[in-house]
């Protein structure tokens, strides 16, 4: 298991220039709002994943900055460093490892991540965008494919969508675009259902070994397309193209889907309580940890952005016995009662 030993951040949101330890086990980053915990969080989701959680590159430059960057060290010794310099001729950030320069985190370098904030506990009751954000940064973290078939599938919607704006539009104009959307999109739909499908499997057992109950959750995918899944969604976007041309906009396929949640048989949305549907999310996000193990083989490091205070003693006594065993970094307003065998920053 490699873990962070040390990370300098300039020119990151409210950083001018930081550099903390990082402990190969706990380490708790406290300070009042505005002083930078979220953004040390992010700092690290960025070097290790490739990208914001949070925002755009330029949306991370400190105000009134030139550039920002990023350098991050391991406790074999490795290093890298991230740069993003808008003013350079590309305007992409860059990661540079063991010597190499890229423009993106190649997928040998990223290294698995599970991120818990605050808003992930509202994701029963928040939009179906956030529910499918979810599942999507999920898979990817698995699944360097499905990160560029996200990509592809929403540079094509986009052009779809300009298309069908314009007056005297035909079926024929976009049919180019529904090939692409049709390929794309049913991968994604494809890998969805099966990520939902394995989650669903142990959501159940591991809902009820939180909450003591014998309840039943399960998760589903709101649109499982059987057979073909390429050229059904082709045949929705044909089907469908009257309609999007006269409201601008493609209204069919998984940009459009959403995950589904039922407790007891019934929506989990209507009926779940707060502290129920808390438990669900935590329950959601122990098997997320479990099954990127699973498959990389690699302890994930756990990044927990000021959840504590959200879960009451017996879901933080859930969530520490779960991630014990991984590098944990949590931020917080005060600093945490009980255990103090953890490494304190103070922003």
């Amino acid at each position: 298991m490699s873990v962070v030993t040390k990370i300098s951040l300039q020119h990151i949101r409210s950083h001018t220039n930081n550099v903390s330890d990082i402990s190969p086990t706990v380490t708790v980053v406290t300070g009042r709002n505005g002083s930078g915990k979220t953004s040390l969080i992010e700092a690290i989701y960025i070097a290790l994943h490739g990208s914001s959680y949070k925002g755009s590159d330029s949306e991370v430059l400190q105000l009134g900055s030139p550039w920002w960057r990023i350098d991050i060290q391991f406790d074999d010794g490795s290093k890298r460093t991230v740069r993003f310099d808008p003013t350079k001729e590309t305007g992409r950030k860059q990661f540079t490892i063991d010597d190499s320069t890229n423009y993106r985190l190649l997928p040998k370098h990223k290294y698995p991540v599970v991120l818990f904030e605050p808003d992930d506990l509202r994701l029963l009751h928040g939009s179906p965008t956030r529910r499918r954000q979810y599942i999507d940064r999920f898979i990817s973290q698995l699944d360097p494919v499905y990160h560029t078939a996200i990509r592809k599938y929403e540079r094509a919607l986009k052009q779809r969508n300009n298309l069908l704006k314009q007056l005297r539009i035909t079926a024929d104009d976009v049919f180019v675009w529904d090939i692409t959307l049709s390929e794309y999109g049913a991968y994604i739909i494809d890998k969805r259902t099966l990520f939902i499908e394995q989650i669903n499997s142990t959501l159940n057992d591991a809902y009820n070994d939180i909450a003591g109950s014998k309840d039943t959750i399960s998760v589903h995918y709101s649109h499982t397309l059987i057979g073909d899944t390429k050229q059904k969604l082709l045949n929705e976007l044909h089907q469908h193209f009257a309609r999007d041309r006269t409201r601008g906009t493609t209204t069919t396929g998984p940009h459009r889907h959403d995950v589904v949640f039922e407790f007891n048989a019934l929506p989990a949305l209507s009926v779940a309580s707060r502290g129920e549907a808390r438990t669900i999310v935590l329950a959601l996000k122990f098997l997320e940890v479990s099954i990127i193990e699973q498959i990389t083989g690699k302890k994930p490091i756990i990044l927990l952005d000021d959840v504590f205070s959200e879960l009451d003693d017996i879901r933080q006594k859930a969530l520490s016995d779960h991630v014990r065993d991984n590098q944990i970094i949590i931020t917080s307003t005060h600093v945490l009662s009980g255990s103090k065998n953890y490494t304190h920053i103070q922003l």
